[in-house]
């Protein structure tokens, strides 16, 4: 059984910068598909980025990361293997990014990209707060 823990947010001002880590416990697989999603209240989840790994014979340690438009330039997605961590940096933080930020993860890569929400096993959240 996996488990996501993620960590990380805070109340910052507008301008600012968080990261947010999502340690994975147990054991996922060498190619799986993570990403970040968040929701804000009366607004629908979405995505935020889409994060890739393949590390098989053919393909090793090929990672591709696929953000929403609206992040694109302002966050970072990245991974430790050794600590099995996916992190999100986010600079430049506006209002409008207040949400609860939650990470998710399955043991294939399919379609790891915006849009897909197919995914096996999901973080309790952090709540992220941008005041103007």
């Amino acid at each position: 059984q996996v488990q996501l823990a993620e960590s990380g947010g805070e109340s910052v001002q507008a301008g600012g910068s968080l990261k947010l880590s999502c340690a994975t416990l147990g054991y996922i697989g060498t190619n799986y598909c993570m990403a970040w999603f968040r929701q804000a209240p009366g607004k629908q989840r979405e995505g935020v980025v889409h994060f890739a790994v393949r590390d098989d014979a053919a393909r090793s340690n090929t990672v591709w990361a696929d953000y929403a438009d609206s992040v694109k330039g302002r966050f970072t997605a990245s991974h430790d293997p050794a600590k099995s961590t996916l992190y999100l940096q986010m600079n430049n933080l506006r209002p409008e990014d207040s949400a609860i930020y939650s990470c998710a993860a399955r043991g294939h890569i399919g379609y790891c990209y915006q849009g897909s929400i197919d995914f096996s096993y999901w973080g309790q959240g952090t709540q992220v707060t941008v005041s103007s």
